[in-house]
């Protein structure tokens, strides 16, 4: 039953949002037709469907819909902010592969700015007044935690801490009967297992918790067939395996489960989403620059022997391989030198950097100052085997890692991350950049994507530590 209505509230709130989106549609066409005459309104009437879609389904797959209870506003206003700001990218990118050429972009923009509006004003009233009837005793759900150790302590203190989730002990239980009485901070332990029937028969109970270690996996099998049994919602902490970096999940292989342990990053509706964005913004980006590129092609060869782009075999998701094309920016033959340059390299570690490398050509060193030597990287954006953002992929021959450096690889490598905007050539310090790496790894969100493209843009035109 609770389950029937938590997927009824959940549609619900996705209709209304549609609504809002659709209104919001609408209220801009009028605003923007009332200042200067524009197209009928027909033409927004038939692409309004590829907003819905976009909208509803970005807002969905970035954990909009999901509880209430343990999201804070802040968190919330985040998520719909970057739906907006996603939403925008992919609905353009839409109107460009249809040719949709008569859509007034200042009604879809004003749109878009509108539904982010009432939707942030929807979600805060609907959050606030679930906080508000729940601290106040109604939509609460009571909860029986099975084991006394630290961890389930630990649990207790958490949910005192958040009254607000509308969560309620009812109490605690332990295998052994003779705790039956102790407190476990301000709840009592009111049983063993054998009490179960007993309390859960006496007592409002809508959920079992079980926070119990290792060794008691196999005693409580009796405990949750009961509950199943019951028809109450079952939950079993696993944080039996104390990892630094990795999300549990539940996962399954034809009907045999399984806890898997994912890399942070590891989010396939999120991943996808990230590849739609990259294929969308590289395709677009390599049209709007391909001019750009033909000058820079036909200056290369102009100005220096040897061939218009530099390639090489870098690593890529967990170490494959990745041809990166650039513009060259050295002479001829480059490579065969770097072995007698080793002695001026700066940087520590398993990279090979120079300051004012006597192997730049005139054309190179501005194209290096000016980022401009990487355009032809969003041909490897655009056929996937890197991202806009992500780590930098590194030559195979400099993939000498030590075992923690190595995660790096565990995300696909991109154009710009947070090395780039923190200074790029200014950080000497091989494992600094790698720490770089591991925290936009460990924080990867699309969120953190979208600062970090937005950075690089002034980082790149005030040439932040370019050379």
């Amino acid at each position: 039953m609770i389950r029937e209505k938590v997927t009824f509230l959940r549609r619900l709130t996705i209709i209304l949002d549609l609504c809002i989106v659709a209104a919001s549609l609408v209220i801009s066409y009028y605003v923007r037709n009332a200042i200067s005459p524009i197209q009928h309104i027909g033409i927004y009437i038939n692409v309004l469907p590829f907003m819905l879609v976009i909208w509803g389904s970005l807002l969905y797959l970035f954990g909009v819909y999901e509880s209430f209870r343990v999201k804070r506003i802040t968190e919330l206003l985040f998520i719909i902010f970057y739906s907006a700001l996603a939403g925008f990218i992919l609905f353009g990118g839409v109107l460009y592969i249809l040719k949709i050429q008569d859509v007034s972009r200042t009604v879809i923009t004003m749109a878009l700015s509108l539904s982010f509006l009432f939707i942030s004003i929807e979600k805060i009233v609907i959050r606030l007044f679930l906080r508000y009837i729940r601290i106040r005793g109604h939509n609460v759900r009571f909860l029986l935690v099975v084991g006394t150790g630290k961890r389930a302590r630990r649990f207790a203190e958490l949910v005192e801490r958040h009254n607000g989730w509308g969560l309620r002990i009812a109490g605690f239980i332990d295998e052994d009967i003779k705790k039956t009485g102790e407190l476990i901070g301000n709840y009592k332990v009111i049983g063993s297992f054998e009490d179960v029937p007993k309390i859960v028969e006496d007592n409002v109970i809508d959920e079992v918790i079980f926070v119990v270690p290792r060794s008691w996996l196999t005693k409580i099998e009796k405990l949750i067939r009961f509950c199943e049994l019951q028809g109450l919602k079952v939950t079993i902490a696993v944080d039996h395996f104390e990892l630094n970096f990795s999300k549990l999940r539940q996962s399954e292989f034809d009907g045999f489960p399984f806890i898997t342990f994912d890399a942070p990053s590891y989010n396939f509706a999120l991943l996808f989403v990230k590849r739609v964005f990259d294929l969308i913004v590289s395709g677009v980006a390599l049209i709007i620059f391909s001019p750009i590129m033909a000058v820079l092609a036909i200056s290369i060869k102009l100005t220096s022997k040897g061939p218009v782009f530099f390639k090489q075999d870098r690593s890529g998701l967990n170490g494959r391989k990745v041809v990166i094309r650039k513009f060259r920016t050295m002479i001829d033959g480059a490579e065969s030198q770097r072995d007698s340059l080793l002695c001026l390299n700066e940087m520590n570690g398993p990279v090979f950097k120079i300051k004012d490398d006597p192997r730049l050509t005139g054309l190179g060193v501005f194209l290096r100052k000016t980022s401009l030597d990487e355009l032809p990287q969003l041909w490897n954006v655009f056929k996937g085997n890197m991202s806009l953002v992500g780590p930098r992929p590194l030559p195979i021959k400099e993939n000498k890692y030590e075992p923690w450096q190595r995660r790096r690889l565990s995300v696909k490598p991109g154009i710009t991350c947070l090395w780039q905007i923190n200074g790029r050539n200014a950080i000497n310090d091989f494992n600094e950049w790698v720490k770089l790496d591991l925290e936009y790894i460990d924080r990867w969100s699309l969120g953190l994507d979208f600062k970090i493209l937005f950075k690089t843009i002034p980082a790149v035109l005030f040439r932040k530590g370019a050379r």
